[in-house]
């Protein structure tokens, strides 16, 4: 990849998995191999972002001009990976009395207004 890209490249990106990139292709070493970084320019309210891959993920890689490759980044309107949020399941209040957790020793009384037991 290094001779292709001895400098950064605009170019369409085609990932196994059905999925397109657009953006500034360069090569890079990371974690003791190259890799393909790819930055996606900032397109309405999605932000710029940076992504890398290894080789064997790559299908195609078309090299573009700029002004086709930012016509494209604002036709894919792809989107930077969001954080996963594992949900913490709340319990209602009204139903707090009836469950006694293992380390409330007998004698504690629920306080519904606080929400904890005392």
């Amino acid at each position: 990849m290094a001779e292709i890209f001895e400098e950064p490249t605009w170019a369409v990106l085609e990932l196994f998995g059905k999925k397109v990139m657009v953006g500034e292709v360069s090569s890079v070493t990371k974690f003791g191999t190259e890799m393909c970084r790819i930055d996606v320019p900032e397109v309405g309210d999605i932000p710029a972002y940076t992504k890398f891959f290894g080789g064997t993920a790559i299908y195609a890689v078309t090299p573009l001009d700029e002004a086709s490759a930012l016509r494209a980044v604002k036709g894919l309107r792809a989107r930077p990976i969001n954080p996963w949020m594992i949900p913490i399941p709340r319990i209602p209040a009204e139903t707090h009395a009836d469950i006694v957790p293992p380390q409330v020793e007998e004698g504690w009384e629920y306080d519904e207004e606080d929400e904890e037991y005392t």
